[in-house]
């Protein structure tokens, strides 16, 4: 490891052990999570949390307590007794940006199907996990189970070239175990975790010099996992948690974080190959 990547890593474990903690996760969807103890139930909500987590924060929020809400206590309960036309009446006045209620009511739908054949979300990915070969390959084959044959605002598939934030965000959820992420999913290897990048963490990465690509797309967003496993290769989503909340959150600066990061990138790129 280089002088710079030590410099580096130390000073993002020192924001893992200062910030990785429970009480700053809110406001964020993931805080919905904890409802649920249940690893049957809390995966639904992650994929319906995530699934809705694009625009603004609060908004966000508001429309996953919405949907959440309304399927109550245990959501695979609900999606085994009731099916998407059943979800169609419940959210008929649903809206969320590019999202409706029939595209709420077909992530359901295709919940129950998935849940039925692979017996839960996370049965679905192990099995697709010894079929592809890759964590990235297992995430395109649940999605296109869950869209079945129909594109949903809701749902994005890895293998067109989409960051596809939101599903990988899920992943850091359902497959890391630490005070932040729940996890549930133990059979799948946190270390074939890709970074969920959004506009916020692209920002952070070019900071960081780990990328020059100018589209936060799947390739850049493989290309800061593979710098950030140069830090930490058992887990290279370790530190997203942590220096997501600077922006966020009114009590942590988004450009004193990024001031740092580019006073410890003078030194040059991490090479990623």
């Amino acid at each position: 490891m280089t002088p710079r990547q030590k410099s580096l890593g130390l000073y993002l474990e020192e924001l893992y052990e200062r910030c990785n903690r429970r009480e700053l996760v809110s406001p964020d969807p993931l805080q919905f999570l904890y409802r649920y103890e249940a690893p049957e139930d809390r995966e639904i909500a992650a994929l319906v949390a995530s699934s809705l987590a694009y625009g603004r924060v609060a908004t966000i929020l508001k429309s996953v307590g919405v949907v959440l809400g309304a399927i109550g206590a245990s959501p695979r309960t609900a999606v085994e007794r009731y099916g998407e036309e059943h979800w169609r009446g419940v959210f008929a006045a649903f809206r969320h940006r590019f999202t409706d209620g029939a595209d709420v009511a077909a992530l359901l739908g295709g919940v129950r199907r998935v849940v039925s054949r692979w017996g839960s979300l996370g049965g679905c990915m192990l099995a697709a996990r010894r079929e592809c070969g890759s964590l990235a390959g297992a995430l395109d084959f649940l999605i296109a189970a869950l869209e079945n044959g129909r594109p949903n605002s809701l749902l994005c598939r890895p293998q067109r070239g989409s960051a596809c934030k939101r599903h990988f965000l899920m992943l850091r959820w359902l497959v890391r175990r630490d005070e932040v992420d729940p996890g549930g999913w133990d059979g799948l290897d946190p270390a074939e975790l890709i970074v969920p990048l959004d506009t916020h963490m692209y920002a952070v990465c070019r900071s960081l010099r780990f990328t020059k690509r100018r589209a936060a797309d799947l390739k850049t967003a493989q290309e800061v996992t593979r710098a950030f496993a140069r830090l930490s290769p058992r887990d290279p989503v370790r530190y997203d948690f942590v220096l997501t909340r600077f922006g966020i959150r009114a009590d942590m600066e988004q450009e004193a974080l990024l001031a740092e990061c580019r006073a410890r990138s003078t030194t040059g790129r991490i090479e990623t190959e």
